[in-house]
């Protein structure tokens, strides 16, 4: 929304209700989608520049990395906890304002907050007294564990900048305000490009400095966003008044941010298993590609991600306005404009992996290893359209069921399992066919994704053309409690 830097609140309110309700779909989505998917490549770009700044250290690169590698299933876990309050209240609060609703947006905001804070507080108690267990745990070696602890004892200190960054910029933009939470995320990610190699090489604090530099960016980005949510133009605002917890509305938040928080809690778990096996089966070279792997990942998934959220404000609102055709509209340009993406990286992994791989690494014998494994652990990447498209929808029409079975079917029932299925059958070379596990239960996801979908998104659809059942009023009358 380019006007909307300065606007009054009332006119920025009345302006987003023609803007999410009645401007053409196609460009709406456009216009939403750009700044959500170039917050989530700079985020992406948040996520790896630590790696690619300590991959690159001289002498002791490969071991860092792989050090920092064993970090991931926690800084994920933290990513997680985030993306339950996002994903559950920014939806819910778009719903709200879709039905006018606008006191029951403002409490769910809230109540998002308040749990976020405590949340965070919780996290952080947890990291600074057993990180060094769980490191060991995740699948450090003796060359390793000196390096995890070293960036997780400072990480552990900003996981309440985090939270509040992550989770409460989701809140910006599901009013449709996506430039400012663009924004949010590319103050904090310059921060993090420029101070990392100060910290890092100028400073000698190696991944000490990379932790630090990731906590202050991060306070950065946390400064901006709450200084936009207390601010005058915001349409929804945080305020004191609605800090209470009330069941009615936070729990129905935190169900429905479940589906989002198993995804990535579970890439968590799932990263757990792949780095433990593969340190049994191929030591910490393995463990290393896999550092490298899962960043390339976050080329897929991010950018998705950010398509998806730019839809979202757009089906959550003309779902709670029970505008059936503008919902199918942009389900049908996300996922024409997902498949896209995924179909065009999944073609460059292909031919050039070591473009890829060489981004975080030179060290000949890493990068000879990782190329192969990148190519399998990726071979169905173009059906992540699909999958993510989806899920997304799901979570944006508050169908916390379907998307608490998706992310639970594709990620413990089918790829935690094989992780260990899979060295059992190709025996001749096990830590390969650790690798093999991610496309294979891949498959299987955006299969059963895809059909779940087409029976789910019909029933919602009928569900919009009835007449207004007791729902939607039970809600409110529960929000206002």
């Amino acid at each position: 929304m380019s006007e909307e830097i300065g606007q009054p609140r009332e006119a920025a309110a009345e302006k987003g209700k023609d803007y999410l309700g009645r401007a053409p779909v196609g460009k709406l989505l456009l216009k939403l989608a750009i700044p959500t998917v170039v917050a989530q490549l700079i985020n992406m770009l948040y996520n790896i520049v630590d790696r690619i700044y300590i991959g690159h250290m001289p002498e002791n690169g490969q071991a860092a990395l792989t050090g920092l590698g064993v970090c991931m299933p926690l800084i994920l876990l933290v990513s997680a906890f985030a993306a339950l309050i996002a994903n559950g209240g920014a939806p819910r609060a778009s719903i709200f304002m879709g039905r006018g609703d606008q006191e029951s947006a403002e409490r769910t905001l809230g109540n998002c907050f308040v749990t976020q804070i405590f949340i965070s507080v919780v996290l952080t108690a947890l990291l600074l007294i057993f990180n060094e267990q769980f490191l060991w745990w995740f699948g450090a070696s003796g060359e390793t564990i000196g390096y995890a602890t070293d960036y997780m004892n400072i990480y552990a200190v900003g996981t309440l900048f985090v939270q509040l960054t992550l989770g409460m910029n989701a809140f910006i933009t599901a009013q449709g305000f996506a430039t400012t939470g663009m924004l949010s995320v590319l103050i904090g990610a310059l921060a993090n490009i420029a101070l990392d190699p100060l910290f890092i090489y100028a400073f000698g604090m190696g991944v000490q400095g990379a932790a630090l530099a990731t906590i202050i960016s991060q306070a950065a980005s946390c400064v901006w966003v709450l200084f936009f949510l207390f601010g005058k133009r915001t349409m929804l605002k945080i305020r004191p008044r609605f800090f209470r917890l009330q069941a009615g509305i936070i729990l129905p938040c935190l169900a429905l941010g479940f589906s989002t928080f198993v995804m990535q809690a579970s890439e968590s778990v799932i990263l757990i298993c792949f780095n433990s096996s593969l340190q049994t089966y191929g030591g910490d070279i393995a463990v290393g590609a896999m550092t490298v792997l899962s960043s390339v990942m976050q080329f897929a998934m991010l950018p998705l991600q950010g398509l998806g959220q730019g839809a979202q404000p757009i089906i959550s609102y003309n779902y709670g306005a029970k505008n059936a055709s503008r919902v199918k509209k942009a389900f049908r340009l996300l996922l024409i404009s997902s498949l896209c993406y995924s179909v065009t990286l999944w073609a460059l992994v292909m031919a050039v992996p070591q473009a890829f791989v060489m981004m975080f690494n030179t060290n000949e014998g890493l990068v000879s290893y990782t190329i192969p494994a990148l190519r399998i652990y990726l071979g169905v990447l173009l059906l992540f359209g699909v999958q993510v498209a989806c899920q997304m929808t799901f979570t944006s029409m508050g169908n916390a069921a379907a998307s608490v079975i998706v992310a639970v079917v594709r990620k413990f029932v089918l790829l935690l399992p094989l992780i260990y299925i899979m060295p059992l059958i190709f025996t001749a070379d096990k830590a390969t066919a650790v690798f093999l596990a991610e496309p294979v239960a891949d498959t299987v996801a955006v299969l059963f994704t895809a059909i779940l979908f087409f029976f789910q998104f019909r029933r919602f659809l009928r569900k919009m053309d009835a007449p207004a059942d007791s729902a939607g009023e039970s809600e409110k009358r529960a929000a206002s409690k």
